[in-house]
């Protein structure tokens, strides 16, 4: 026997994470760039330095005060036992597929959508089916019932906005969806935060389907990446399954103060997402005035392409102290929504590895071996 004795399946698979480097501008992993205000540090650091005290003790496993807290943020007449929680969408994720997944049982996305499904449906021994979006990245609905028919899946995930395109889905795919698919529809709004005005949640059809899951999380526009939670609302026989699957305790004490924090915070927190949409909306005007594909987006990022050599573009950037993300469909890569001077910095930045004239690309004679993008 190979030693150690690792699944046949895993044998070989790097872990996931994108690049880790220190750089001047980090806009890779899709994080809020405004950190949490001295008002706000001060207050987190009274609620852990309470729950300090008691860390002898373990935390409330049903996570009772912060579902109830999670509830009345979403509105929508979500109700407590409507709502469950863990270390991160991620954790959220895998429960889910834990829970609903399993040997002989098939979840199903739709390419290009975000990488970590399949790892999850791996790690859970689900089978895995991708389906495929249309060139703007929008769902065919017709293509999608047609997958779900053929398949069966027990779990269907719809990140809205998608990662890592940024596109929303209208009301009408999900409810199409939640029709058709015989198990549970996860709708992934890890940036529902960040969506258009006009762009409505699908968290206003609860109601209506038994089988509809909605997923956030507080990394994003909480500004909470490094708290680790994650939550969803569902109809309480969901959560009461995920219950069956959790591991006991699974939500630190610490991690549950921080949350009801932010919580407490949360007109200031999000303070800064209509910054992040002006910014972005910003971005991928530019972009487009550059001749360069981008796709429209309801997040705090943007996909924009399509390149020949879309590594040798990221290297470009890198050189310049920008760190963005090489993902997605070929020729195409993915920069997060960072500060004005940031987001300047990237611009700067990409004009020199482009050779594009103008003020914004004062030193292309300095670099001629620059990457062209296709046209």
């Amino acid at each position: 026997m190979d030693w150690p004795p690792l699944r046949a399946e895993l044998r070989g698979v790097e872990p996931y994470g994108a690049p880790q480097l220190d750089v001047p501008v980090q806009l890779n992993v899709n994080e809020n760039p405004y950190p949490p205000s001295e008002a706000v540090v001060a207050d987190v650091a009274t609620a852990v330095a309470e729950v300090t005290r008691t860390l002898n003790r373990y935390p409330d496993r049903e996570l009772v005060a912060l579902r109830a807290a999670l509830a009345d943020y979403l509105g929508h007449g979500v109700t407590p036992d409507q709502v469950w929680a863990a270390n991160g969408s991620n954790e959220v994720m895998l429960q889910i597929l834990q829970a609903f997944g399993g040997p002989g049982r098939t979840a199903v996305s739709f390419a290009p959508t975000y990488s970590m499904y399949p790892e999850y449906a791996r790690d859970a021994m689900t089978g895995w089916v991708v389906g495929h979006r249309e060139e703007d990245f929008t769902l065919d609905l017709g293509h999608a019932r047609a997958v779900i028919e053929e398949h069966q899946p027990s779990v269907v995930l719809l990140p809205s906005p998608n990662n890592p395109t940024g596109t929303a889905l209208p009301p009408e795919a999900v409810e199409t969806l939640c029709a058709a698919a015989p198990g549970v529809v996860v709708v992934d709004e890890a940036y529902g935060e960040f969506r258009r005005a006009g762009t409505p949640s699908a968290l206003e059809l609860l109601p209506a389907h038994r089988n509809l899951v909605v997923s956030r999380t507080m990394s994003k526009a909480f500004a909470l990446a490094g708290a680790r939670l994650g939550y969803l609302a569902a109809a309480p026989e969901i959560c009461d399954a995920l219950r069956v699957v959790r591991l006991p305790y699974h939500l630190s004490a610490v991690t549950q103060a921080v949350a009801l924090t932010a919580l407490r915070h949360a007109a200031e927190l999000l303070g800064r997402v209509d910054d992040l949409r002006a910014e972005r909306d910003a971005c991928v005007t530019w972009l487009r005035e550059q001749a360069l594909e981008v796709a429209d987006s309801d997040a705090n990022f943007v996909l924009f392409g399509r390149f020949d050599a879309r590594h040798a573009v990221w290297q470009g950037l890198l050189e310049r102290g920008v760190l963005i993300r090489e993902t997605g469909p070929d020729g195409w890569l993915r920069v997060s929504i960072g500060t004005p001077e940031e987001m300047a910095a990237f611009r700067t930045a990409l004009a020199e590895v482009l050779g594009l004239p103008g003020p914004a690309h004062p030193r292309t004679q300095d670099h001629p071996h620059e990457m062209q993008r296709t046209t």
